[in-house]
């Protein structure tokens, strides 16, 4: 897989990217209820801009971090998905 913003190649397991999403939410103090977060996450799964199974395509974040952020929304172009 590479990064959005460049051609490097990265090889992360989703162990890992799991893992650093909840080291950056201990940071956030903004988050949404854990059912807002499935139902943001469900939209993102049937998405067509979804890379990687992790990865938004419009944006780069992984979605599981974005998703969990209340001040936070989707970035598809021409209307938010959630």
């Amino acid at each position: 897989m590479s990064c959005k913003g460049c051609s490097t190649s990265v090889i992360v397991s989703t162990q890992e990217i799991e893992k650093l999403v909840e080291e950056q939410l201990l940071l956030e103090d903004d988050l949404v209820t854990d059912d807002l977060f499935k139902e943001r996450l469900e939209h993102c799964k049937q998405c067509p801009s979804l890379m990687y199974d992790t990865t938004c395509g419009h944006c780069g974040c992984f979605v599981q971090f974005r998703a969990k952020l209340a001040y936070k929304s989707c970035p598809y172009p021409g209307g938010a998905k959630w």
